[in-house]
């Protein structure tokens, strides 16, 4: 897919069928006039996969040959799906049904139940987590927060793999898979909790698949309905279907071959949750006359990038490697990947943050960039560092964009003022569309500056400013546009979940970060039993570890920073190895399996903060324990001993950090966070030596702000005198 942080466009409707093909590749012209039989789209990182189905969607409709009501595209996220319909509209093909598996399934399920089976469908649940729960407690079986977690996600596998709970024990033991407790227990657990859902006439979403499955088994009347409707289908990330995916998919075909299926072996990075390659890979022995067609013009990424990316997977072993695409690059050459070691992971975030302010000083928009991690829990320390440096980030896996209620308020104002037209008085004085748009939603909180601070206010702000940088791209992709038009293209991206840009720089798990790209990506954290994870044990499970480094390293598009710390905290043991993925390919590492280093240390850069002199382990000056955390490292104490924090001293501070906020237009945060004027509240530091020692206060932010705080931590009101004027000009 191209960038979800690049400016929206609008496209003009390309006026015919022949239209809909220029622009493509000759590959993914080809993908795009094969409309009938199976077809199997092998597509590299970075190709045009959505760009080469779309147009084969569309100019299948627009040529007359497939009625859009006829197709059925699948794929696994919404926001996928929403893209899939938001470019399907813009060729001239919005009627084509684009949902994933679990949303087709339902709305099937919905229709065909009260025919089916009788009265309403039950009840779908939302989080299953609580029931799992119940249900280990009836077992009398505890299970922490994250053993809780681990079992409900254990139990999503079972079932998409169509597994029973009485068969459950068998088949972890014949597939070697690590279970997360006893699968004795958690087969007791499992059995518990499809006997709860019974109880209480409820069904979860791998249900939806497994009745849809069932009922399309048993009624062939129907499954007769199904196939009627839908004649031909595609199939997004097709490396990632599940068996029971694959079982539905086989019932809405029948005996029909009208498939086309696209995906890329190198990208399967969600076994854990049932998916599996395997089906990709046999598509041409389960069909013989199949069209295959290989997508490996990379457009996304530079030489360099793509150099990296094709050496990670030279590297990788076993049946998906043997079918890996060996990517070439149709950009322009850019910077070298950066290596760089640090002394621990604080000294790794603030580094990362001072790169990234780099970029953004040079030009590079911060929704251009991304740092990217194995595990959620690395985000912590980054969004510290993020924001001592002043650079606004988000964090991928919030609530969808239509669905903030600022967005929702936004638009009924939005269509009030449309229906008003020149009845609105808040209209008088706009002129143009952006204008109108600004007047509109400054009821709702939008404002020219961001606030000066963090949290709901600015993510609101966000969501907002996001609705005018969208009206600004429609009136200029549209001159002449009203507001009433910009409230349809609202409504149409709503229906198509086709959000509109939020600014700042993304932070993201690599799994998340799937089918995403940048200008700028940073991987951290790539150490041995990070990357890969430590519980990553069998060869499979280890290429799999692999390969979510290559989605990584090819979300870059021009900048690319890898990184690792030796260290997990300050003056700790440096005792860790950076990934073995990497050796080979990082300057002055030896490849696997051959002797020595090539080379002395290359290219890596090691920072002046990973070679000063190493200090004792950070420790709790009230209790004294070891801190690891990036906050209670800031506070030098664990965040639940007693504090001795002068609140009246804090109280002060804050009032001075809003006023100096808003004096150069950034966000409260930028100046100091909580946390540090917490701690500098708690030590009142006398002088520069004590304030810079205090975690959070680095050499920038002391010159700028240093004589201020001091001054209030004296009693002043940190408010700096004029210079007095030179009596001689």
């Amino acid at each position: 897919m191209t960038s979800a942080t690049h400016s929206t466009l609008f496209p003009q409707v390309p006026d015919s069928a022949d239209a809909v093909l220029d622009g493509l590749d000759p590959e993914q012209r080809e993908v795009a006039m094969a409309l009938q039989g199976p077809v199997c789209v092998l597509a590299g990182a970075g190709t045009g996969k959505t760009r080469a189905i779309t147009h084969r969607i569309a100019y299948g409709v627009r040529a007359g040959i497939i009625q859009p009501t006829s197709v059925l595209a699948v794929t696994f996220t919404n926001r996928a799906a929403g893209e899939m319909r938001g470019r399907l509209r813009q060729l001239g093909a919005g009627g084509v049904q684009a949902r994933t598996f679990h949303s087709a399934a339902l709305r099937q399920l919905q229709y065909f139940w009260p025919k089916a089976v009788g009265g309403d469908l039950p009840r779908l649940l939302e989080r299953k987590v609580q029931l799992v729960a119940e249900a280990a407690a009836r077992c009398g079986i505890r299970l922490d927060r994250n053993e809780l977690r681990d079992v409900t996600s254990e139990i999503e596998w079972a079932k998409v793999t169509q597994t029973v709970p009485a068969d459950y024990p068998a088949v972890v033991a014949k597939s070697q898979r690590d279970a997360p407790r006893d699968p004795a227990e958690i087969s007791q657990v499992y059995a518990m909790y499809e006997q709860l859902k019974r109880d209480r006439t409820v069904i979860d979403f791998e249900d939806v698949l497994l009745l849809t499955v069932g009922i399309l088994q048993d009624r062939h009347d129907i499954a007769d309905h199904v196939r009627r409707q839908y004649q031909h289908f595609v199939v997004d990330e097709y490396q990632d279907v599940s068996p029971l995916q694959q079982r539905l998919l086989d019932l809405w075909l029948g005996d029909r071959d009208n498939l086309c299926v696209v995906g890329d072996a190198s990208q399967t990075i969600y076994s854990f949750t049932g998916a599996t390659p395997d089906h990709l890979l046999n598509f041409r022995t389960r069909h013989p006359r199949a069209t295959v067609v290989k997508l490996v013009r990379d457009y996304r990424s530079t030489p360099q990038v793509v150099h990296l990316a094709n050496g990670l997977l030279g590297q990788a072993r076993g049946r998906a490697a043997e079918h890996r695409l060996e990517l070439v690059s149709q950009r322009e050459r850019g910077p070298e990947p950066a290596y760089t070691e640090y002394a621990d992971e604080p000294a790794e975030a603030e580094g990362t943050a001072r790169r990234i302010r780099d970029l953004i000083a040079a030009g590079v928009p911060a929704g251009e960039i991304a740092v990217l991690y194995r595990v959620n829990s690395q985000s912590e320390v980054y969004e510290q560092a993020l924001a001592d440096a002043g650079v606004p980030y988000q964090l991928r896996g919030a609530e969808r964009f239509f669905e903030r209620a600022e967005v929702r308020e936004a638009g009924v104002a939005l269509r009030g003022a449309a229906r008003a037209g020149g009845n609105d008085s808040l209209l008088d004085d706009a002129q143009g569309l952006p204008a109108e748009v600004r007047a509109v939603l400054s009821t709702k909180g939008w404002r020219s500056e961001p606030p000066t601070g963090s949290g709901a206010v600015r993510d609101r702000w966000e969501s907002l400013a996001a609705l005018v940088r969208l009206a600004e791209d429609f009136e200029q992709a549209r001159p002449g546009a009203t507001l009433s038009d910009l409230v349809a293209e609202l409504d149409e991206r709503a229906a198509a979940q086709h959000a509109p840009t939020v600014q700042g720089v993304t932070l993201a798990s690599l799994h998340s970060a799937k089918g995403l790209e940048w200008d700028a990506v940073f991987l951290v954290g790539l150490t041995e039993g990070m990357m890969p994870i430590t519980y990553a044990k069998t060869d499979e499970q280890i290429e799999e570890e692999r390969r979510l480094l290559y989605v990584g390293v090819t979300r870059a598009c021009f900048h690319l920073s890898l990184s690792w710390s030796l260290a997990r905290s300050p003056g700790g043991r440096a005792g860790r190895r950076p990934s073995r993925f990497l050796n080979g390919l990082r300057p002055g590492s030896a490849a696997p399996g051959s002797r020595g280093a090539a080379g002395g240390s290359g290219g890596i850069e090691r920072p002046v903060a990973a070679r000063r002199k190493r200090r004792g382990p950070a420790l709790c000056r009230v209790c004294g324990r070891t801190l690891t955390d990036a906050g209670e490292m800031k506070l030098m104490r664990c965040d639940d001993c007693p504090s001795d924090m002068d609140e009246a001293l804090y109280e002060r501070l804050r009032d001075w950090r809003a006023v100096r906020a808003q004096e150069i237009s950034q966000p409260a945060y930028c100046v100091f966070t909580d946390k540090t004027l917490m701690a500098i509240a708690e030590a009142v530091p006398g002088s520069e030596g004590e304030l810079a020692g205090i975690p959070g206060v680095g050499a920038r932010k002391l010159g700028r702000f240093g004589a201020a705080v001091l001054d209030i931590c004296a009693g002043g009101d940190g408010v700096e005198e004029p210079a007095e004027a030179d009596e001689e000009m």
